[in-house]
C-alpha cells in the first residue's frame, strides 16, 4: 500500500497482510494501481475540503476516496458482480459520505485476537524470538519489541476506539498453555479491564480446547476447569489441528463427540470451529466442512459457528456447484444440503478474515455473501473480522457496510439483495442472538458507559494508523511460524 511522509497508508488497506495462518496473498498489480490513484485522489480531495491530509483520511470522505477508486478499477475489468455503493462526490462532500457510509447500527465482532507480550510462550521462542526483533517490520505501531503491537492498549485502541466496534468475543489460537500466545487467564484480565471502563460487558471469552491433544480426559475436564473459573462463552477448536499433524471430526466417536458431549453437559453450547484457511504442515483431510452438517444433525441443540465459513485462499468463490464441493465455501453448503440442515437452523457461518480477502474481488465477495444468505440463513451469518492481525476493522466495516450484491447476481443464482435489515443482522444481532445477550441491556449500558465517553473524547483527537500487524511477506510468515513453534494464529 502507497505511504507518503505526509501521512499513511490508506484507509482502507488493501494489502498482503495475513492473520498467520495462511502465506500472504499478494495484491494484483491492477489493484495496487488503484490504490495508487486512490492515494493522489486523497491528497487532492484533502486540499478541496480544505482539511490536512491525515484528518482527511480519518474522515469519510477518506474512505469514500477509496472506494470510488476500486469501484472503477473493478467496473473496468468487468468485475462487477458486486460493488461498493459510494458516490463519487462522496469523496469529497462530508453529507454525501455521511449518508452513504455512516450508521448507529450495532457492530459485534465475534473474532478477535490479542497477546500476552509477557506470557510463558516466549520463553519457548528462544532464538527464533532474536531473529523476528532484529527485522519485524514495526514502522505500524512504533514499538521496539514487535509483540507490544498486539497487546492489550493496542487492542483497546484499534478495536474499539478506532473502529465502531461496541462488542468483541476474544478468541484462542491451537496451543497448549506454555506456547500460547495468550493464555485464559490474561484473556480474563482483559476482559476485567474493558469491563472496568464501562461496566457494560464490551468482552466475550472463548476456551480454547485441543480435544486430540492425550490424553482426551485430561482435555475435558480442563474444560470444566475452564468453565468453573472464567465466563466461557463459546469453545474454540481446530479440527485441522493434531500434535501429529493429523486433525480430527466433529462426529468422531473417540474425539469429537466426547467433546461435544462435554460442552452440552457444561451447558456451553456454542462451538466455534476453524474451517478452511488450511494450516501449514497439518493433514489437509479435516480443513473442508463436510463434519460441520453431520455434528449439527446428531447435536440440534448446539450451535456450530464456522469460523472463515470454510473460505481458502486459493479457491475463488463462484456461484454454488454440488459436484464441485469439496473445498471453500461450497463444501459447508453441500455438508448442510446433504445433512438436510436447512438455513437458520443451528449452524453459523462467519466472516473473520473471509471478508477482508473478498472485498478486493466483488465478484467473489457477491458470491461469498449471497452463497452464506441463501444456504445458511441471513440469521446466520456472524461478523467477524479477525483483528487485530489486520489492524483497526473499521475499513472492513465501511465496506460491508456499502457493499451491494449485483442484480445480475442475485436473479441469476437467487441471492438476496444486501438490505440494511440483513447488513444489521450480520454486523451484529445474529451475534447478540446467538450469544444470549440482551440488546435492551447492552444499549442502556453502552449508551453512557466509559467507552462510549472515551471515543467522544477520542473522536475529535483521533489520528488512526491505517497499519495491519501480521505478516505481509513469505519471510515474514515462515518466521512467524517459527516463533509460535509451529502453531498457527
Amino acid at each position: 500500500m502507497t505511504v507518503d511522509s505526509d501521512g499513511p497508508a490508506l484507509p482502507v488497506k488493501i494489502d498482503s497482510t495475513s492473520n498467520g495462518e495462511f502465506l500472504p496473498v499478494a495484491v494484483p498489480d491492477r489493484l495496487q494501481a488503484a490504490c495508487d490513484r486512490a492515494a493522489e485522489r486523497v491528497s487532492d480531495n484533502a486540499r478541496r475540503v480544505g482539511l490536512p491530509r491525515r484528518r482527511f483520511m480519518a474522515s469519510l470522505c477518506g474512505a469514500a476516496t477509496t472506494f470510488v477508486a476500486l469501484n472503477e478499477a473493478h467496473a473496468a475489468r468487468g468485475n462487477a458482480g458486486g460493488r461498493f455503493a459510494v458516490r463519487p462526490e462522496a469523496a469529497f462532500e462530508p453529507a454525501a459520505a455521511a449518508e452513504d457510509l455512516a450508521s448507529d447500527g450495532l457492530i459485534f465482532d465475534v473474532q478477535t485476537h490479542m497477546v500476552d507480550p509477557e506470557g510463558t510462550w516466549r520463553n519457548n521462542a528462544g532464538r527464533a524470538f532474536e531473529r523476528i526483533l532484529a527485522w519485524w517490520p514495526q514502522g505500524s505501531c512504533g514499538a521496539p519489541d514487535p509483540t507490544d503491537c498486539y497487546d492489550v492498549d493496542h487492542f483497546i485502541r484499534e478495536v474499539f476506539l478506532d473502529s465502531e466496534t461496541d462488542l468483541a468475543v476474544l478468541s484462542f489460537v491451537p496451543a497448549p498453555e506454555p506456547y500460547n500466545p495468550l493464555s485464559a487467564k490474561e484473556a480474563d484480565n482483559v476482559r476485567r479491564l474493558v469491563d472496568t471502563l464501562d461496566g457494560g460487558h464490551r468482552l466475550l471469552l472463548h476456551g480454547m480446547v485441543l480435544p486430540n491433544l492425550p490424553p482426551l480426559s485430561r482435555q475435558l475436564d480442563a474444560m470444566a476447569e475452564a468453565a468453573a473459573a472464567w465466563p466461557i462463552a463459546a469453545w474454540k477448536v481446530y479440527t485441522q489441528w493434531g500434535p501429529n499433524g493429523r486433525g480430527w471430526a466433529l462426529d468422531d466417536p473417540k474425539i469429537g463427540i466426547p467433546f461435544i458431549e462435554q460442552a452440552r453437559a457444561l451447558g456451553v453450547k456454542n462451538i466455534c470451529i476453524h474451517k478452511g484457511l488450511p494450516l501449514r504442515r497439518m493433514s489437509p483431510d479435516f480443513v473442508n466442512c463436510a463434519d460441520v452438517g453431520r455434528a449439527a444433525r446428531l447435536f440440534p441443540d448446539v450451535n456450530f459457528i464456522v469460523y472463515h465459513s470454510g473460505f481458502e485462499t486459493d479457491r475463488r468463490e463462484g456461484p454454488y456447484d454440488p459436484a464441485d464441493a469439496a473445498r471453500g465455501i461450497d463444501a459447508l453448503v453441500k455438508s448442510l444440503a446433504d445433512n438436510g440442515i436447512v438455513p437458520n437452523r443451528n449452524v453459523y457461518a462467519e466472516l473473520g478474515s473471509t471478508w477482508r480477502m473478498v472485498m478486493r474481488d466483488p465478484t467473489a465477495a457477491a458470491h461469498t455473501l449471497g452463497k452464506l444468505l441463501k444456504h445458511v440463513g441471513e440469521d446466520r451469518v456472524l461478523w467477524g473480522t479477525d483483528s487485530i492481525w489486520y489492524g483497526s476493522p473499521q475499513d472492513q466495516i465501511l465496506a460491508f457496510r456499502s457493499f451491494e450484491i449485483s442484480a445480475a447476481l442475485q436473479d441469476r443464482h437467487g441471492y438476496p439483495a444486501l438490505t440494511p435489515s440483513i447488513k444489521a443482522k450480520v454486523f451484529g444481532l445474529n451475534g447478540i442472538s446467538v450469544y444470549g445477550l440482551d440488546m435492551a441491556d447492552f444499549r442502556r449500558k453502552a449508551a453512557t458507559d466509559a467507552v462510549r465517553v472515551a471515543r467522544e473524547n477520542y473522536r475529535p483527537q483521533s489520528a488512526p494508523s491505517f497499519a495491519t500487524y501480521g505478516p505481509k511477506t513469505r519471510r515474514e510468515f515462515l518466521d512467524l511460524e517459527r516463533l509460535r513453534g509451529g502453531y498457527p494464529d
